[in-house]
């Protein structure tokens, strides 16, 4: 356990942050979930947009890597395009 006071502070702000990444990530995947389940479907449209806006907005605040962020969109994207081509 830290001594210093600053240090004991930084802990409690570290667990904070840990904690609301954490339901950020979650939250992540419950959003590309609902996208994929959704794909060619009528329920796509909203459900797509949804989860893109929340990857980026993880993204932008450094919750995820931009990189991250952009690869799961893409793939998402993907999913979605063979989804509405016929089998």
């Amino acid at each position: 356990m830290a001594n210093l006071k600053s240090s004991k502070k930084d802990l409690r702000r570290i667990a904070k942050r840990r904690a609301r990444n954490l339901s950020t990530k979650s939250a992540l995947k419950t959003f590309v979930k609902k996208a994929r389940v959704a794909a060619g479907t009528e329920t796509e449209s909203p459900a797509l947009i949804v989860a893109v806006k929340a990857l980026d907005k993880a993204a932008q605040r450094g919750v995820i890597h931009k990189n991250q962020a952009a690869r799961r969109k893409s793939r998402l994207m993907k999913a979605v395009a063979k989804a509405k081509t016929p089998a």
